[in-house]
């Protein structure tokens, strides 16, 4: 159809002089315009309309991604149009085909590029429980495909032999696979990662090498935000092959302490507030019940121990240090109520003869400050 009108314009436009073929070229160009106006205004919107009320959101998103490269092509085709209203030679007329036709194989797989990875393509991988890992992964080698394959499709339509380069490819494959040993690693690394799957995209993780929110899975590297809000690359390679603690997936949040009180206290008392505590913390709605520990367990240097070792439900940062805070306050409170100080480190130093003649003690915890 394309070159039946095309062929009409040639035969219209060559009855007339350089002007009037450059006004028919001018007049096409803006009719490319128009309808390319016109298109996104009323067509599309129309169109658009109707994928609204199916009961998927699919065709929309597939509809959306195409809405760029037909806008590109309608203006295209005015081009192609208005060229040929020129009178041309044979080979200049053959070098403009291979133009619009290059030209078109580029806005096809445009509206690709943007359907694969697009909305459609992640409303997809939503219906089928996807892992984002996985779907950027994906995207990222489909859309390498898809650009290979069209570089290798607009070489053809040049008359490129694409056999032959493929064919030098292969014989330059032994150097090529020397020298890409560890881009290989960190494919296969990050291959390894997906399907393992140690961590997710937002995970809070901690390596050897690096301790932050995961923010990026790609071929060759994974991208994490340290917790001093810089950007830290580590080859999958490198990842694949170390520890990984991922904080992320605890199920609760663990406080373990000892609290020192002095040896002035009293037996009763020292029982009296380890009850108190324990009970406070079974009772406490932000404290798993399951695992807790609260007793009386050395006698330290300069204390009396009273170990304390529970777990928060929540796992989220702010909120655990909102529940710990909560539960240093109570314990203040207790040890208040009972007349308990807590300890602090001293030491008492004996003097063999005083300044009186006997035997002096001087104790320097009279020196020292809570530290």
């Amino acid at each position: 159809m394309l070159d039946n009108i095309t062929q009409f314009i040639v035969t219209a436009a060559a009855e007339g002089g350089i002007w009037w073929q450059l006004g028919v070229a001018l007049g096409l160009i803006i009719i490319s315009l128009l309808v390319r106006r016109l298109f996104t205004c009323f067509i599309f919107t129309m169109i658009l309309k109707l994928t609204k009320k199916t009961k998927t959101d699919l065709d929309s998103a597939a509809l959306l991604a195409f809405k760029n490269p037909i806008q590109f092509l309608i203006v295209l085709i005015g081009l192609y149009l208005a060229i040929n209203c020129f009178v041309l030679s044979p080979a200049v007329a053959a070098v403009i085909i291979k133009f619009f036709r290059s030209a078109v194989i580029i806005a096809f797989v445009w509206g690709l590029y943007n359907l694969v990875g697009g909305e459609a393509y992640h409303k997809l991988g939503e219906k089928f429980s996807v892992d984002e890992i996985i779907a950027s992964f994906v995207t990222k080698a489909l859309r390498i495909v898809i650009v290979a394959l069209a570089i290798a499709i607009i070489a053809q339509e040049w008359d490129y032999d694409v056999n032959g380069f493929l064919a030098g490819l292969g014989l330059g494959g032994l150097a090529f696979a020397l020298a890409a040993q560890d881009v290989a690693k960190n494919i296969f690394g990050g291959i390894v990662i997906i399907l393992d799957k140690p961590f997710e995209v937002g995970d809070w993780i901690l390596t050897s090498s690096v301790e932050g929110t995961v923010e990026e899975v790609n071929f060759r590297s994974t991208k994490v935000r340290t917790f001093a809000n810089a950007l830290v690359t580590v080859p999958n390679s490198v990842v694949a092959n170390q520890a990984i603690t991922n904080w992320s997936r605890m199920e609760k949040r663990r406080i373990s302490f000892n609290l020192g009180v002095t040896y002035a206290t009293s037996r009763a008392k020292l029982q009296s507030c380890v009850q108190r505590i324990n009970t406070m913390l079974c009772r406490h709605p932000e404290i798993d019940p399951d695992t807790l520990f609260v007793r009386f367990d050395q006698f330290n240097e300069s204390s009396l121990d009273i170990f304390i070792y529970y777990f928060t439900k929540t796992t989220v940062w702010g909120d655990y240090l909102a529940v710990k805070e909560d539960v240093n306050f109570k314990i203040m409170e207790i040890l208040e109520d009972e007349g308990v100080s807590v300890a602090f480190p001293s030491r008492s130093l004996y003097f063999e003869k005083g300044f009186d003649g006997e035997a002096d003690q001087l104790d320097d915890s009279d020196y020292s400050s809570s530290g």
